[in-house]
C-alpha cells in the first residue's frame, strides 16, 4: 500500500469525517447549523435530536468511505486522486443541509423571535485598547522561509542544468524544467508568498468585527479577546508547518538523486492542520468554548438577544451579503474562522486579489 494513497484515501476523509463531526461543538449554541437562533432555543430537544442525526450520518458516511479508500489503495490499486476526498465533503454537507432546512423549518413554525427584544451591542474598548497582535508566532514561519533560501543558494551553483519538478507516489521524479531562478527556487517563492498571505489574513480577521451577545455584552467580548489572539496563533502555526511542507519538497527538487517520500511533504502541513483544529476544538466559533467569566464577576442579562440575521446568510448560511454592513470580514456560522462580506465591495476585492495574485505570479516565476 503506497503511503501517498493512504494518506489521501484513508487518512484525510478521516480527518475530514472528524473534523465535520466536531463542528456542531465548534459553533455557538445560539446558531446551529447556521441558523440564528434565541439562547433559549440552544438547548431545545428538536436541536438536540438534529446534531445526533447529523452525527450519525456523518459517522455512517465516513465509515464507508474510510473503506472505499482502503480497497481503492490496497486491493483494487484504482488511481482516484483525491476523489474519496471529495465525496467526504460531499456527504458531510448533504448531511449539514439535512439538519439545517429541519432546524430553519422548526425556527418558522414555531416562531422563535415572537415577542423578543432583539439588539445589536459593540464594544469599543477593543478598538481603543485592541489585543497586542502575536507577531512572535509568526517567526518561526519566517526563520524557516529563510532557511530554506539559504539553503537554495548554497546548492544552485551544483544543480544540473535540468531539475526535477513533479514526483510520483513513490517519490520518484517524473519531470523536469530547465534550471533557473524561477524554477530552482519556486519553493521559496511559494513559501514568502503563503507568508505574507497568511500574515495579512491573520492581521486582518485579527480586527475584524466583534460578534457580542448583547444579553451579556462584557463576557462576550472576553470571549472575543481571548478567541482572536488564539486563532491568530493557530494560523501562524499554520504558516510554519506549510512552509516545512514546502522545505521537503524544495529538499527533493535540489537534491534529485535521493528520494523523497511523499508522506514527510505532506506530514508537516497535516501536522498544521491538526493544530489548528485542536485550537479551535478547545476556543470554538467565537470565543464559545471557552469559559463564560475568566475570573470575572457573572454579569447579569441583559434579557436581549441578537437580532435575528438570517436574510443576510447565503448558500446555506456560508455566504454573508449585506450591503448596509461596513465589516470586511464576519466570523462564519458554522465552522471555524471570518468569511468576506460579499456586500462590502472592499471584501469583494480582497477575495479576487487572493485568487488572482498567486494565479497571476506562477507563470511569471516559472517562466
Amino acid at each position: 500500500m503506497n503511503s501517498a494513497d493512504v494518506l489521501v484515501n484513508v487518512f484525510m476523509p478521516a480527518v475530514l469525517a472528524a473534523v465535520a463531526w466536531w463542528l456542531p461543538s465548534l459553533t455557538s449554541p445560539t446558531l446551529p447549523f447556521g441558523v440564528r437562533s434565541p439562547d433559549a432555543r440552544a438547548d431545545a430537544p428538536g436541536i438536540a435530536e438534529q446534531r445526533r442525526r447529523y452525527r450519525r450520518q456523518v459517522a455512517a458516511s465516513g465509515a464507508v468511505l474510510i473503506t472505499v479508500g482502503v480497497l481503492v489503495s490496497s486491493v483494487f490499486r484504482f488511481d482516484m486522486p483525491g476523489v474519496i476526498p471529495l465525496l467526504t465533503v460531499a456527504a458531510c454537507t448533504a448531511a449539514y443541509s439535512r439538519a439545517r432546512v429541519a432546524v430553519m423549518a422548526a425556527k418558522r413554525r414555531e416562531d422563535w423571535y415572537g415577542g423578543l427584544r432583539q439588539g445589536v451591542v459593540a464594544d469599543t474598548a477593543l478598538r481603543t485598547d485592541p489585543e497586542r497582535f502575536p507577531w512572535i508566532w509568526a517567526v518561526p514561519a519566517v526563520l524557516i522561509c529563510i532557511g530554506t533560501t539559504l539553503v537554495g543558494v548554497l546548492r544552485y551553483p551544483s544543480l544540473p542544468d535540468r531539475i526535477p519538478v513533479h514526483f510520483t507516489d513513490s517519490g520518484s521524479a517524473d519531470r523536469f524544467a530547465a534550471r533557473s531562478i524561477g524554477t530552482a527556487f519556486f519553493p521559496v517563492f511559494t513559501q514568502a508568498a503563503l507568508t505574507v498571505l497568511l500574515l495579512a489574513l491573520t492581521w486582518l480577521s485579527f480586527r475584524a468585527r466583534a460578534d457580542l451577545d448583547p444579553a451579556r455584552p462584557a463576557d462576550s467580548a472576553r470571549r472575543h479577546r481571548r478567541f482572536s489572539v488564539r486563532t491568530a496563533i493557530s494560523l501562524l502555526l499554520l504558516a510554519a508547518f506549510a512552509n516545512l511542507s514546502l522545505l521537503a519538497g524544495a529538499w527533493a527538487m535540489w537534491h534529485s538523486g535521493q528520494r523523497v517520500s511523499p508522506a514527510l511533504i505532506l506530514l508537516p502541513i497535516l501536522a498544521g492542520l491538526v493544530a489548528v483544529i485542536g485550537i479551535a476544538v478547545r476556543t470554538g466559533q467565537g470565543g464559545s468554548r471557552l469559559p463564560a467569566h475568566d475570573g470575572a464577576v457573572a454579569e447579569e442579562s441583559t434579557g436581549m438577544v441578537r437580532r435575528d440575521d438570517d436574510q443576510y446568510w447565503r448558500l446555506l448560511g456560508s455566504v454573508y451579503v449585506n450591503r448596509a454592513d461596513p465589516a470586511l470580514l464576519v466570523q462564519k456560522r458554522f465552522g471555524i474562522g471570518w468569511t468576506v462580506n460579499f456586500g462590502n465591495p472592499r471584501g469583494v476585492v480582497l477575495l479576487l486579489g487572493l485568487i488572482l495574485a498567486p494565479t497571476l505570479a506562477v507563470p511569471l516565476l516559472v517562466r
